[in-house]
């Protein structure tokens, strides 16, 4: 059975996912952060508090119930590519706890060569009952297009300066980047075993995606947040190109009133995320 429209509004059970210290500390070193970043990476620094990066958002509420996607239709799951990513938080994510999430599908497209499916999750604080955060993903899945259905909003994205950028902030990423990020979740063997990246069209493995949107997420939260993470209001992107693990991501920063614009290249000049919107919170 190919994409079924009619999964448009499913929405999953209530699902828990319990995270601790560790796993946000894990969780931002797998981005990229060091010890010029103690505030994110250690709990026990004298004068410091520890605080959740709030990218962490992307892993906090676990692996949606499988009865999602199954309720979208059946396809071949290495076709499906993450093509967009929103992260906006209501509040700080506390260092531990248990996230309850639902997740609904809000969105099924159809651009004629693939099918977009767009979900929506909204996590909030089990002990609290207290809204975190809304995630909200479009997978773009080749070759399940052509099924009649409505096209969707224009794929135009955000409008980019045509300008120098206010601030370009660069980190390294490391040639094991990939094996360190994975450990928070997303064992997908694209990014760890050379002969299932061979298969998929890569000559080595490449970067999660989410792992780049981390280290971007890190350059707004930095540069436009001085690290504080309760002005963290909306950050979204679509991924554009692959990143390897060794590349060195370009953050670049155009500044506007309660937050900016943004685009991340490799050192190759790639583009691998754009169309990227930030805003601060309230």
């Amino acid at each position: 059975m190919p994409i079924d429209p009619s999964a448009l509004g499913y929405r999953s059970a209530e699902y828990e996912n319990h995270f601790d210290q560790r796993d946000v500390m894990l969780y931002a070193l797998g981005v990229g952060a060091d010890t010029h970043e103690l505030l994110f990476t250690t709990e026990n620094s004298a004068g410091i508090t520890l605080k959740t990066l709030p990218t962490f958002a992307v892993v906090a509420t676990g692996t949606p119930p499988l009865d999602l996607w199954a309720a979208a239709g059946r396809f071949d799951l290495s076709q499906l590519l993450h093509g967009e990513q929103s992260v906006e938080l209501f509040s700080d994510i506390p260092t531990q706890g248990t996230i309850v999430s639902t997740t609904e599908i809000v969105g099924i497209y159809d651009k004629g060569s693939a099918a977009v499916v767009v979900t929506e999750t909204i996590a909030k604080d089990k002990a609290t009952q207290k809204a975190l955060f809304k995630l909200t993903s479009s997978a773009f899945i080749k070759g399940e297009g052509n099924f009649k259905g409505d096209r969707g909003p224009s794929a135009a994205g955000q409008k980019m300066p045509d300008r120098d950028p206010d601030l370009v902030v660069s980190y390294q990423t490391s040639k094991d980047q990939a094996l360190l990020y994975r450990l928070s979740g997303d064992r997908n063997p694209l990014h760890s075993d050379p002969s299932f990246a061979k298969l998929a069209g890569f000559d080595r493995p490449i970067l999660h995606g989410l792992c780049s949107f981390g280290f971007t997420g890190r350059a707004l939260v930095n540069s436009l947040c001085a690290s504080d993470t309760s002005k963290f209001g909306l950050m979204s992107a679509r991924f554009i190109t692959p990143v390897f693990p060794g590349d060195r991501l370009d953050v670049k920063i155009w500044k506007r009133e309660n937050g900016g614009l943004f685009r991340t290249e490799s050192q190759r000049g790639d583009v691998v995320i754009d169309f990227g919107l930030f805003k601060t919170r309230a």
